[in-house]
C-alpha cells in the first residue's frame, strides 16, 4: 500500500497513542520556483504506552531539510517523502519538520495560479480528504485536533486569509532569488482546536469588501467577500453576505449555539474542483458562482444552497466532528438538508424544496442504482475509500432520508436533539450514534431499526399506487387504495441494492381540475407506509380523483409509480399542474421509467418538448434539459437519434423564441438549442445569431453564451481555429482561455480528437483546463469519430490512474471513458478492466464500473419498445 494511503487502524492506533496540543506553522511564499517552505512545530503527548516508541507525521515533501523530535534530530531516512517515523517518543514531546513542499495546480494542497490578465499569483488551500500534509506537517486525521497558529511570508502587496481574523503584517526579507519586489509577514492568532482539513490560507492579491452581522450572543462577526482583482467588478458582495445573514439568522435559533468561531469570509478562488470548502471561518467557493455575465436563475438559486451548505458546516463539521471518514455522510447529508431546510424557511428560494427534488433527489435515485451503490453509513477501511465517497449516496441520498427521518419524528424534535448534540460535543469529535442517542430521546422513537434499514442499506425501493372503484370515472368511489413497496431484485437483473422493506412516512395527494383548467390538490392523507402493502384505510369512500400522487411534499425516499389513469392524466396535463412540487415529482417518475427501459427515449423527449415551455421553475428547467440531452444522446437507438434530435433542437428554437423576451426560459433554451443544432438550417440560425445577423428580442449575447454558440458551431464543422483565435483574444481572461480550450477539444476531426486526448494523458494541464478539454473531446455530433479511442481507453486506464492524483485521475478517466459507445463491446470490454483493476486499484475499478453501468442503462432504454 502506499504511504500516501492511511488505514482507519493506522489512524485507531495513532489516536490511542497521540493527543496533540498545538501547531504553529511558518510558511515562506517568495521562493522561487513551484516550491515554498515549511516548518512546522508540533507539540503533542504520547500515552503511557506509547512512550519509548514510534509513530509517524504526514508531510508531502519535496526536500526534507530537517526533523527535530525534542532537540534531537533525527536521521534523514525517517522519511519517505510522505511519512515520516518520529521516535522514542516521551510523554511530552516538541516536533519540528522544516522543508520545502511543491505547489499544486490540481484543486489539492497548496493550488497556484497565475491570472493571464494581470500575471499575478494567487494561491488557495484544500484539504479535504487528505491534502494539509502538502503544506505543513500534521497528523492527518480528523479525531487528532489541535490549535493551528500560521506565520505567513509573501509579497507585500497580497491579501492573506487564514482561519484566524487577519493581522496587521509586519515587512519580511524576501528569500533569495525572489520574483516579488517586497515582504510581508502575518502572524496569526491559534485557532480553536479543530481539525486540519479544515485549516485555510488563501493568499494573493486578492480584492475584497467587508461587512458584519451580531451574532445571538451579541459579538460582532466581520464578514468578507474576496475573489480575484479582475473579477471583482462581477462579485455580487450585497447578495451574498445577506443570504449570510439569513443563514446566521437560522441556524443559530436552531442550533441553539451561537457563530463558534471569530469571523466569517467567503472567497471565490480560481480553478477549484467542487462547490465550496467548509475552512473554518474562511470558506472556499467555485470561481464560476462569480457571474461575469447574465447565468440561469438556477446557477444563482445554486449558489445560494451551497452558502448556506458551507455555513451550515461550521457546526455541524468544523465545531463537531466526525471521528472517522465513515460519518463523513452525516457532515455532508447534514449540511444538504439544513442549507435547503434553510432557504425555504429564511430566504426568498420558499420553493428550495422543489430544487432538491429536481436536482439532488434525481442525483441520489441515479447513484443509487449503480452497481457501485452502498449504505449511507459506507465501510471506510482507508483514505482511497473515502475518495470515491463524494457521491450522490453521501450528499443526496443522506439528505433525502434525514428529511425523511425529520419527517419521522417531527421537526421541532429533530431540532431539539440537534441542539443537545452541539451542547454535548463541541469542540470534539463523534460518531452516527452519538447523534442518534440524541435524536431518541428528544423524539421518544426507537430509532436503532430505522437506523439498520435506511443507514446501513442500500438501494432505492419503488412505491406504487394501486387503487379499486366502484363506478366509472370521474364518479367513481374508491374501495381500496393500496401503496405496494417493492425492493431492488438484484445486480444480476440490473437492479442493485439490498432487498429489503423500509419504513417511510409519506402523504398522498388527490388532484383534480378547477375551474381554471388547473391540477390542483384536493386532499391529503399522511401515513407510515411499512412492508409489501399498506392500505390507505381513510381514502374508502373518497370519490376518485383525476390524479392520485404518491410520496406527495417528497418526504419519502423512493421511486414512485403512479397507476395507469392517474399516468395518463400526467402524461397530458403535466403542465397543468399548479404547484411546482408536485409537478417535479411528476417529471422524476417520468424520468425514471425512461431510465427503467419501460417507457421509450422518444416518449419522454416528446413529454418534454411539449411541456417544457410551461415550466417556471429554473432549476427544474435546468434539469429537464439536462435530462433531455441525456435521452437524445444515449438512450435513443441509433436509427432515430439523428431524426429525433433535429425535432428537439427545432423545438428548442421555438421554444426560445415564443417565451417572454429576455426571461431565465429564453436564456436556457438558446443554449440548449447551442448544443443540440445538427442540420445545416438550424447550424445557419446559430451561426446568425452568434454574428448577431439574427436577434431574438431581449437576449443578452454575451461573451459567455457566444463561446457556447461558437463552440456549437465548431462541433458542427461551421467554425474552426480561426474563428476560436479571434474569439479568445476579444477574451484574453483565464475564462476565455478554458473556453477555447474546450473548443479546440471539440474540433470534429481526428487530429483534433487525438490532440485533446494527447493533452489529457500527458498529465501536464491544470485541474480545470483538463476538465474542459474532457468536455470539448466528448462533444461530437458523430459519435463514430471517438470510436477508435476506446481501445486506447481500456489499454492505458491503470497507468494513466496510477501516475496521477486522485482528483486528476478520475476526472480523466471518466471523462475519457468511451460513454459514446453505446454497445456490448464497450461493456465487455470495461468488464475486463474492471477485473484486471479491481485488487491494486479498487477507486479506479469503481469509477469504470460506474461509467460501464451508464453504457448498460442505455442498451436496456434503447430496447425500449
Amino acid at each position: 500500500m502506499s504511504t500516501l494511503n492511511i488505514t482507519r487502524e493506522e489512524a485507531r492506533v495513532r489516536a490511542e497513542a497521540l493527543s496533540v496540543e498545538s501547531y504553529e506553522i511558518d510558511l515562506d511564499l517568495t521562493l522561487p520556483g513551484d516550491h515554498f517552505r515549511s516548518r512546522t512545530t508540533v507539540r503533542f503527548r504520547a500515552s503511557e504506552d506509547a512512550v519509548g516508541g514510534q509513530t509517524f507525521i504526514d508531510f508531502v515533501s519535496t526536500n526534507l531539510t530537517a526533523v527535530t523530535l525534542n532537540g534531537t534530530e533525527l536521521g534523514s531516512d525517517c522519511s519517505d517523502g510522505t511519512r515520516i517515523t518520529v521516535g522514542p517518543l516521551a510523554a511530552e514531546n516538541t516536533l519540528v519538520v522544516d522543508g520545502l513542499a511543491d505547489y499544486m495546480n490540481t484543486g489539492e494542497g497548496l493550488h497556484r495560479f497565475v491570472d493571464p490578465v494581470d500575471q499575478e499569483v494567487y494561491l488557495y488551500s484544500q484539504f479535504e480528504v487528505p491534502d494539509s500534509r502538502r503544506m505543513f506537517a500534521v497528523f492527518e486525521q480528523p479525531d487528532l485536533k489541535a490549535t493551528f497558529a500560521f506565520t505567513v511570508t509573501a509579497p507585500d502587496h497580497w491579501a492573506v486569509v487564514s482561519n484566524s481574523p487577519t493581522p496587521e503584517p509586519v515587512r519580511a526579507e524576501l528569500a533569495e532569488g525572489s520574483p516579488f519586489s517586497g515582504a510581508s509577514t502575518w502572524t496569526f492568532t491559534p485557532t480553536p482546536r479543530i481539525s486540519s482539513y479544515i485549516t485555510a490560507l488563501i493568499a494573493g492579491p486578492y480584492r475584497s469588501t467587508h461587512s458584519e452581522l451580531t451574532s445571538a450572543d451579541g459579538r460582532t462577526i466581520p464578514l468578507g467577500a474576496y475573489c480575484r482583482a479582475s473579477l471583482f467588478e462581477h462579485l455580487d458582495a450585497e447578495n451574498i453576505f445577506e443570504l449570510t445573514r439569513q443563514g446566521f439568522e437560522f441556524f443559530e435559533a436552531q442550533f441553539g449555539t451561537p457563530y463558534p468561531f471569530e469571523k466569517y469570509d467567503q472567497l471565490f478562488v480560481p480553478e477549484f474542483n467542487a462547490g465550496a470548502m467548509e475552512n473554518a471561518g474562511a470558506v472556499t467557493f467555485l470561481e464560476n458562482y462569480v457571474f461575469r455575465s447574465r447565468v440561469p436563475e438556477a446557477m444563482v438559486e445554486r449558489r445560494a444552497i451551497t452558502v448556506l451548505h458551507e455555513l451550515a458546516h461550521m457546526w455541524f463539521g468544523d465545531l463537531v466532528t466526525m471521528k472517522w471518514w465513515n460519518d463523513l455522510w452525516l457532515n455532508e447529508s447534514f449540511a444538504e438538508f439544513m442549507s435547503t431546510l434553510a432557504a425555504a424557511e429564511n430566504t426568498k428560494y420558499t420553493g428550495a424544496w422543489t430544487t432538491f427534488s429536481s436536482m439532488e433527489k434525481a442525483w441520489a435515485y441515479r447513484q443509487d442504482q449503480l452497481s457501485t451503490t452502498h449504505p449511507i453509513k459506507a465501510e471506510i477501511r482507508d483514505l482511497d475509500d473515502v475518495l470515491v465517497n463524494f457521491d450522490g449516496i453521501t450528499y443526496a441520498k443522506g439528505a433525502s432520508v434525514l428529511r425523511q427521518l425529520v419527517a419521522w419524528v417531527g421537526q421541532e424534535n429533530f431540532m431539539a436533539g440537534v441542539r443537545e448534540y452541539f451542547g454535548q460535543h463541541a469542540w470534539s469529535n463523534t460518531e452516527l450514534p452519538d447523534l442518534m442517542r440524541e435524536l431518541e430521546a428528544s423524539s421518544g422513537r426507537d430509532l436503532s431499526e430505522w437506523t439498520r434499514l435506511w443507514l446501513e442499506t442500500s438501494g432505492v425501493n419503488t412505491v406504487s399506487v394501486e387503487v379499486d372503484t366502484q363506478g366509472e370515472g370521474p364518479e367513481g368511489v374508491i374501495t381500496s387504495l393500496r401503496l405496494v413497496q417493492s425492493a431492488p431484485r438484484g445486480v444480476e437483473q440490473g437492479e442493485p441494492g439490498d432487498a429489503v422493506l423500509r419504513p417511510h412516512r409519506m402523504a398522498v395527494g388527490f388532484y383534480d381540475l378547477d375551474d381554471d383548467g388547473r391540477l390542483v390538490r384536493t386532499q391529503r392523507y399522511e401515513l407510515d407506509v411499512d412492508g409489501e402493502v399498506t392500505e390507505v384505510s381513510e381514502a374508502v369512500g373518497a370519490r376518485r380523483p383525476a390524479l392520485i400522487l404518491p410520496n406527495d411534499d417528497d418526504l419519502a425516499y423512493a421511486k414512485i409509480r403512479l397507476d395507469s389513469a392517474s399516468w395518463t392524466v400526467a402524461a397530458e396535463r403535466l403542465k397543468d399542474v399548479a404547484d411546482s412540487l408536485p409537478r417535479t415529482l411528476l417529471w422524476g417518475a417520468a424520468w425514471d421509467t425512461a431510465r427503467d427501459g419501460e417507457a421509450t427515449a422518444q416518449w419522454f423527449v416528446d413529454l418534454v418538448l411539449a411541456n417544457i415551455g410551461h415550466e417556471v421553475d429554473s432549476s427544474v428547467v435546468q434539469t429537464l434539459l439536462r435530462q433531455l440531452n441525456t435521452a437524445l444522446s444515449l438512450y435513443t437507438p441509433e436509427d432515430q437519434a439523428s431524426q429525433l434530435r433535429a425535432t428537439a433542437a427545432d423545438r428548442l428554437l421555438e421554444l426560445a423564441r415564443g417565451t417572454e423576451a429576455g426571461s431565465d426560459n429564453q436564456l436556457q433554451f438558446i443554449k440548449a438549442f447551442a448544443q443540440h443544432a445538427r442540420t445545416g438550417e438550424q447550424l445557419d440560425t446559430l451561426a446568425g445569431l452568434h454574428s448577431a445577423e439574427q436577434s431574438l428580442d431581449g437576449l443578452d449575447l454575451n461573451t459567455d453564451l457566444k463561446w457556447e454558440m461558437l463552440t456549437g458551431l465548431v462541433a458542427g464543422g461551421r467554425a474552426g481555429e480561426s474563428e476560436i483565435a479571434a474569439a479568445e483574444q476579444n477574451d484574453a481572461t483565464a475564462t476565455g482561455a478554458l473556453a477555447a480550450a474546450q473548443a479546440r477539444a471539440a474540433v470534429p476531426t481526428a487530429e483534433a480528437k487525438q490532440r485533446a486526448w494527447d493533452q489529457v494523458v500527458s498529465g501536464e494541464l491544470s485541474n480545470t483546463t483538463q476538465r474542459n478539454v474532457l468536455a470539448g473531446f466528448a462533444r461530437t455530433n458523430d459519435p463514430a469519430l471517438l470510436a477508435g479511442f476506446a481501445p486506447q481507453f481500456f489499454e492505458g486506464a491503470e497507468e494513466l490512474w496510477a501516475s496521477r492524483s486522485h482528483e486528476m485521475a478520475e476526472s480523466a478517466a471518466i471523462g475519457l471513458f468511451p460513454t459514446s459507445q453505446v454497445s456490448q463491446q464497450t461493456v465487455d470490454a470495461a468488464n475486463t478492466l474492471i477485473e484486471r483493476a479491481r485488487e491494486k486499484q479498487a477507486a479506479l475499478a469503481r469509477t469504470v464500473a460506474e461509467s460501464r453501468d451508464e453504457v448498460v442503462r442505455a442498451l436496456k432504454a434503447r430496447a425500449a419498445r
